[in-house]
């Protein structure tokens, strides 16, 4: 028997074809992840959504603090003050710092008001993803207005901007802190309620007339703290967040702090806001936000569909809508601002304000508002790497490792022939495997045309996608073997829009999914169903990255046997490499799964494929 000579040159018209679109496969996967989203629906009572808000705010907060020692969680607030700045007239600036968790410092400004006597209401204002953070101009603004207005306002450097505006508090490192067992999210919960805490012990702040209101990630804690934590009085969001059933549009939830692995299970966006009734709500959207969550599309999941709760209490005139058209884009500028002044000082039983002081002229430099961090202080990557130093694995069981990476079976319910090719002695078939929870893969079988339908089969995937892998390809081919060259989930033509990949898998997560479990299924199912086609041939894979890697390994370890051989390359030899290198999460997202590392490595999931 003679089989086809082929090189890497030779396949690569053959396997550079894609199957299906990206747009196809975001499209499914949104279709997925919405099915599996928890659904709002609207009480017959007041007292019956005030027992289901009870009982959410607990599963989401035991949610959240996953892994988190309690001790951390429940300890006090520790600031500390750091002295006086020069400020303008009817207010006073005071520099503090604060300690998230033990080694964990970030910082703050307050804004007294001048003169401040008794009790008066007071303001977190929260940042967003601005680099400089504190000293942004519109943000200073607002604080100075609020503190004129008679309102004490106590405004967070988010972890990394500003003072923590370092490498290693780059917010994708949380993707770190799930895999060692500490969902990443948790930190920035704390960081946030460390705020709240320091205000209700302030003595001259009215604990019943507290507020939190902030932009784009600031929105996104704005709704997140003030639906939790029910000293919240008041709150004004200012875009930040969406609900994942109006994700028809560009929006996507990405950063991992808007999306925590399995909270959307427990709670959508919609839950969130539902879960401020009665109390007093403004919701600031942006007409043609240039971000993300632009106001018409969000509007009925966020606010139209929440307005029967407010009902339910009589109250509904204390939730509001402003969609802001001046200008329109993500901001928090001076209409936006108005609509907050209003709010708030109608909110607090202060004269309503509905006019901006000037401040330009109060203005401080980044400079003169840096507060500072004791030396050593911890990152988000070294708290992980922290946490994944201290890990004490139990004995690997299969079951466990299903668990934790949501491996659920799959089967192939149809392989589609999209297309083929049949010269140069070799033939080639193009399929889209649909699976039984409808998503898909793709893949392209390939073999000498005087290879038997019984030889051996090869299946080959690469993190680069199944177009670049023609040496490996070729090479099988040559040996007289059948090829399978396969993209997965999030890989090659299998992946959305590639500038999205990482938030799919975000999306994959809060859902309660995980992506390299998916992955693994999927080529589980594959496998099974190439046997089948290949009347029952030895199968054995070749896989290159660790993307790949960690997917094969995972198949093999959930279904012993079903391989006659594994091989893998250019991957890890520890899990431990993605703290140490560090690997970024948007390079490798799948092998970012909660809990992973903390009770397996791939030493030990190897051992479950031999057995």
């Amino acid at each position: 028997m003679c089989a086809a000579q082929t090189n890497s040159a030779s396949v690569a018209t053959r396997i550079d074809q894609p199957v299906h679109s990206a747009d196809v496969a975001g499209f499914q996967i949104r279709q997925f992840v919405v099915e599996r989203v928890a659904k709002l629906t609207v009480p017959s009572s007041a007292a019956e959504w005030t027992r289901q808000a009870q009982s959410l705010r607990a599963r989401a907060l035991e949610t959240m603090f996953h892994g988190w020692p309690k001790e951390w969680v429940d300890a006090p607030p520790h600031f500390e003050d750091a002295g006086l700045l020069p400020s303008g007239a009817g207010y006073r600036l005071r520099k503090l710092r604060y300690e998230i968790v033990p080694g964990f410092w970030t910082t703050a400004l307050l804004y007294e008001p001048v003169p401040l006597n008794g009790k008066v209401p007071a303001i977190l204002d929260v940042n967003g993803h601005e680099g400089t953070g504190k000293s942004v101009e519109y943000i200073q603004k607002r604080c100075i207005n609020q503190a004129r207005q008679g309102i004490l306002a106590l405004n967070l450097e988010w972890i990394g901007k500003g003072d923590s505006n370092v490498p290693e508090n780059d917010h994708w490192f949380q993707s770190h802190l799930d895999l060692a067992g500490a969902r990443g999210v948790g930190l920035f919960y704390l960081a946030m309620r460390r705020g709240l805490d320091y205000l209700s012990q302030h003595p001259n702040v009215d604990p019943k007339r507290m507020g939190v209101t902030g932009l784009s990630g600031g929105g996104w804690q704005t709704i997140t703290l003030s639906a939790l934590d029910e000293r919240v009085y008041a709150s004004a969001p200012n875009a930040g967040y969406l609900s994942v059933l109006s994700m028809g549009g560009g929006e996507l939830i990405g950063d991992n702090e808007q999306s925590p692995a399995d909270l959307a299970t427990v709670t959508d966006y919609t839950h969130l806001t539902a879960m401020r009734a009665p109390r007093p709500t403004q919701l600031i959207f942006n007409a043609e936000d240039n971000c993300c969550f632009r106001a018409p599309r969000m509007k009925p999941f966020v606010y139209d569909a929440i307005r029967p709760f407010f009902r339910l209490y009589g109250r509904e005139a204390d939730f509001l809508w402003h969609e802001n058209a001046d200008p329109g884009d993500h901001n928090y500028q001076l209409d936006n601002r108005l609509t907050s002044y209003r709010f708030f000082t109608k909110a607090f039983g202060l004269k309503v304000v509905d006019v901006e002081s000037p401040a330009g002229q109060d203005i401080k430099s980044d400079e003169e508002l840096k507060v500072g961090v004791p030396e050593g202080n911890l990152t988000i990557l070294g708290l992980a790497k922290k946490f994944a130093s201290q890990v004490n694995r139990p004995a690997p069981n299969r079951g466990r490792l299903a668990e934790i990476t949501r491996y659920r079976r799959v089967d192939v319910s149809h392989a589609w022939p999209i297309a083929n090719s049949h010269r140069q002695e070799l033939e080639t078939i193009s399929y889209r495997f649909d699976f039984s929870n409808r998503l898909s893969a793709t893949g392209i079988w390939l073999r000498a045309t005087s290879t038997p339908d019984g030889a051996p089969v090869t299946i080959v995937l690469d993190d680069a996608g199944k177009k670049t892998a023609g040496e490996v390809i070729s090479e099988r081919v040559n040996r007289g073997e059948q090829v399978l060259a396969v993209d997965l989930l999030l890989i090659g033509d299998a992946a959305p829009p590639k500038v999205y990949y990482p938030a799919y898998d975000r999306m994959l997560a809060t859902a309660g999914e995980r992506s390299v479990g998916i992955q693994a299924a999927q080529l589980s199912a594959i496998t099974r169903w190439m046997k089948q086609k290949a009347a029952g041939a030895a199968v054995r894979i070749e896989s290159k990255g660790m993307r790949s890697q960690l997917a094969v390994l995972i198949a093999a370890a959930q279904e012993p046997g079903l391989y006659s051989g594994v091989i893998t390359r250019g991957g890890l030899t520890s899990l431990r490499e993605a703290f140490d290198r560090p690997i970024k999460y948007l390079d490798a997202p799948e092998i970012f799964c909660l809990d992973l590392y903390k009770e397996f490595d791939l030493d030990s999931i190897r051992t479950l494929g031999s057995r």
